[in-house]
């Protein structure tokens, strides 16, 4: 994805923000990959959460933020175009 993201002008990356937002922004991102294959040990697909024995856990923005090591402005950025609820937007 990055390396085609590089090769588009201006004009097609423009495009691609009005219509899916900030998200290229996570292209960027680096993940350890070593605690993405741990996690990825407790995600239950069926539910889209992650499981712990009997307990079931949704990620907030902010965990997510600090799993990913994603700068909060680009994380508050990317929900606030995509969900378009005032009410998520954290001032």
């Amino acid at each position: 994805m990055k390396k085609i993201w590089d090769q588009w002008d201006n004009e097609t990356k423009q495009l691609f923000y009005c219509n899916y937002g900030d998200l290229p922004y996570l292209l960027s991102v680096k993940v350890d990959k070593y605690l993405f294959r741990a996690f990825a040990q407790f995600w239950n697909p069926a539910h889209s959460c992650f499981t712990f024995g009997k307990v079931d856990s949704v990620p907030t923005v902010e965990e997510y933020t600090t799993l990913l090591r994603c700068p909060k402005f680009q994380v508050d950025k990317a929900y606030s175009r995509a969900a378009s609820f005032p009410t998520l937007l954290k001032k």
